[in-house]
């Protein structure tokens, strides 16, 4: 066997030792909206209305900067509105929305954290470890596991937690880890297993909501390689046992909302493999080859303070 490293050497240390980036005051009111004048936001926005109003799925794939730009009561109050029906978390935003639920603050600085070999190693942070390994074992996802805990639990700022959101709501909030990725996979109580069976579960979970998504909207914010590879496989699962059924899944609507500059370039054609265009996975994926057979895409490119303030607003007037 290979020589492993040894995780009873490492020294983890209290959370109110560290040095936060973002606190509750960073975290946007529903009044802080920076407008937004887009023709394509007004035809996505009129296209999530309809899903709604027709029971069919919206699900929104989202990476860390969302929470770290401040904008979880946005996402908050669009579950609670109905117009967002799942939400999908890679690790990061599962650990970000925990520990501003916990202490109201989160975001370390990487360049100072990594030259003193403490980067991630927080104890508060390690017990989302304890509570996936605990939901695990009783067959639970880990967004549903962290859901629970903090809404039931003694989480002084639950009020922002997008994961306590859903599970108080019933919409599901699935987590899609990659180990290796997050801070919390280097405490010595890291269980690989769990983490596995926890991510799949949701996996599965975030499957049978894609089988909801024939006139509905996938909303991709903020996640360039999590958000389109899960959605794909999620995509194909659903698409299988619809061929089966005699139905299909073609007619929907998907979206990204980020800030890489491709408005430029006809984003509905995929770019060719001599591009460097054509890594963006969210391009190709969820812009171009997931919708060629009937649905229908947009890019609105801006920061997450103008795009989901400016989505929120529509929708809400």
């Amino acid at each position: 066997m290979y020589p492993r490293f040894d995780l009873t050497k490492l020294k983890l240390k209290p959370l109110n030792e560290r040095e936060h980036d973002m606190t509750l005051e960073d975290v946007k009111q529903l009044n802080c909206v920076q407008e937004m004048e887009e023709p394509e936001l007004d035809e996505l926005v009129s296209r999530v209305v309809r899903a709604r109003n027709d029971g069919a799925a919206v699900i929104l794939m989202m990476g860390a900067h969302v929470i770290k730009t401040g904008m979880s009561r946005f996402i908050i109050d669009l579950m609670e509105r109905g117009f967002i029906t799942h939400v999908g978390l890679n690790g990061a935003c599962a650990i970000h929305d925990y520990e501003l639920a916990l202490i109201g603050a989160t975001t370390e600085s990487v360049p100072r954290y990594i030259s003193e070999g403490q980067f991630g190693l927080w104890k508060e942070t390690g017990q989302i470890n304890d509570l996936v390994k605990e939901g695990a074992h009783k067959g639970y996802g880990i967004g549903e596991t962290l859901g629970k805990a903090i809404f039931e639990g003694d989480y002084p700022h639950k009020d922002v937690s997008i994961l306590a959101s859903g599970y108080r709501l019933k919409v599901p909030v699935t987590v899609h880890v990659s180990i290796g990725q997050d801070i919390i996979h280097e405490h010595p109580n890291f269980d690989g297993a769990s983490f596995g069976h926890g991510s799949h579960t949701d996996f599965l979970i975030l499957a049978e909501s894609v089988r909801n998504l024939e006139g509905g909207v996938l909303l991709n914010v903020g996640t360039a390689v999590m958000g389109p590879e899960v959605y794909l496989k999620a995509l194909s699962m659903a698409r299988n046992v619809a061929h089966q059924e005699g139905s299909a899944i073609s007619n929907f609507t998907t979206s990204v909302l980020d800030i890489q500059p491709i408005r430029s370039r006809d984003y509905h054609i995929e770019p060719a493999k001599d591009r460097p265009e054509y890594y963006h996975r969210f391009w190709k994926t969820i812009l171009v080859r997931t919708v060629r057979d009937g649905g229908t895409s947009f890019y609105i490119e801006g920061d997450h303070q103008r795009t989901v303030s400016s989505l929120w607003s529509k929708l809400t007037k």
